[in-house]
């Protein structure tokens, strides 16, 4: 496994792998039984993934928050546990009914951290993630929240996610070097975050790319990226994910894609993509395709 770093000489820098693990399939839509979730994290665990992406929010409704987050706690606990893996929740969406909504108050984002720390069973959260922007309240009011969590040390890492490049600039602007990742939407089939990405590089800011793998198969793919990335694989004789994979890997050393598992064979495949070698010519390629 092939690893990536989170983090500054402020706060800290983390070692991780370069392929995380998106853990919201384990609790939405046709979610596994928990004995398969436990043992898809085990699996990426086995793998030497050291990064897992969960989310309060991720659950079937309002009843069951935190769901997501239990679940991995749990996983990782059974797993022997261990201080090497970086937990990354999120905070600022709300679930009403099976309603997806926004809240992004500080007051808000106190109450979720809290609940949050409880469900993970921890003391701090290693990277507490701004899930998504709210309308309803300023920008700066939310980033000014996440900087009272860091304050008080409920968290030791800050991340924001579905932002744009004012956005990531108003958020360093407020929390400083507690600021360490962005995560947004970004793959061989959605590359509109484009310039988010080179933001991120230029200043040292982790990208953790959500749905690495859209656009590659179902409603609205691109059939021409798609069929470019499968004919790479077949010359390099692995499956289409993990080319996927190594081309997030090969856009900047900042990239640390966390593709959603909730099956022990996806993780494991999807964790393999790190020995993967791109030639130059396959890269150019497989950028140029849209």
């Amino acid at each position: 496994m092939q690893h990536r770093t989170i983090g500054n000489d402020t706060v800290g820098r983390v070692t991780v792998s370069a392929i995380g693990l998106g853990a919201m399939p384990l609790s939405v839509g046709d979610r596994p039984c928990p004995e398969d979730a436990e043992r898809t994290v085990h699996a990426a665990l086995d793998a030497g993934v050291t990064l897992v992406d969960t989310a309060d929010a991720y659950c079937l409704d309002e009843s069951e928050v935190g769901h997501n987050e239990r679940t991995v706690a749990a996983a990782i606990r059974s797993w022997g546990g261990s201080a090497d893996v970086l937990v990354a929740t999120k905070g600022g969406h709300t679930r009403e009914g099976t309603e997806w909504g926004l809240d992004g108050s500080p007051a808000y984002l106190r109450r979720a951290c809290e609940a949050s720390l409880r469900a993970l069973g921890t003391d701090a959260i290693g990277l507490y993630q701004f899930h998504r922007p709210d309308p309803g309240t300023p920008w700066e009011e939310s980033m000014g929240g996440m900087k009272e969590l860091y304050d008080a040390g409920k968290v030791r890492m800050v991340g924001i996610s579905n932002a744009d490049v004012e956005q990531i600039d108003a958020a360093r602007a407020i929390l400083g070097d507690a600021l360490v990742s962005v995560q947004n939407q970004f793959s061989p089939g959605y590359r509109s975050s484009a310039g988010e990405l080179a933001h991120c590089a230029a200043t040292g800011l982790a990208w953790l790319p959500w749905s690495p793998f859209g656009g590659m198969s179902g409603a609205g793919s691109l059939a021409s990226t798609a069929a470019e990335f499968a004919a790479v694989a077949e010359e390099l004789g692995v499956s289409v994910y993990q080319v996927t994979l190594a081309w997030h890997l090969a856009q900047a050393d900042v990239v640390i894609p966390i593709p959603g598992a909730s099956k022990p064979r996806s993780i494991q495949d999807s964790a393999a993509a790190t020995h993967v070698q791109l030639t130059d010519e396959q890269l150019a390629r497989l950028n140029t395709t849209a």
